[in-house]
């Protein structure tokens, strides 16, 4: 498509179309608008105007893992202390999760889930079910390909 050219959105409204030059063809981009334009639409199907990248994650995490450390939640989904102690913060404010004193080292703090955090993660269960079959419809057969592919990624890259 040239330069300034406009295409037709699903609304028949024309959207003049910013030509991304040699962002279109970088993997890194491309990885980052596909995860925004999914957590776009995960938010916005479960109904959780204050749903935040990485709260499913933690509180899927936190539920598997009862009285996981701060700092192993941060390594097991994938966010650095200055992301995840904002992330810990926000689910200590919707009363989701609780900070505890470790049983085993009391120098450690162990996070658990709440009553109301057990609530949620069900219902945002229910609704990664049906994003992530969206996401199946998308891929197709070459889902599990392209998992291993996302997993190397994740792994590989330093």
């Amino acid at each position: 498509m040239s330069r300034g050219a406009t295409t037709r959105k699903a609304t028949g409204k024309a959207v003049r179309r910013t030509e991304l030059g040699t962002l279109a063809s970088l993997i890194g981009f491309n990885l980052r608008l596909a995860q925004d334009a999914s957590f776009r639409v995960f938010a916005r199907h479960s109904g959780e105007a204050h749903l935040k990248p990485g709260r499913f994650a933690a509180l899927t995490v936190i539920h598997d893992n009862p009285g996981i450390a701060p700092s192993d939640l941060g390594r097991a989904i994938g966010r650095d202390k200055s992301t995840v102690t904002p992330l810990i913060q926000d689910l200590q404010r919707h009363e989701l999760i609780i900070r505890e004193i470790a049983s085993d080292d009391r120098r450690r703090v162990a996070l658990k889930l709440t009553k109301g955090g057990e609530t949620a993660l069900k219902s945002l269960r229910r609704y990664a079910r049906e994003h992530d079959r969206k996401l199946d419809a998308i891929v197709g057969d070459r889902k599990n390909e392209f998992v291993s592919l996302l997993k190397k990624i994740a792994a590989e890259i330093t």
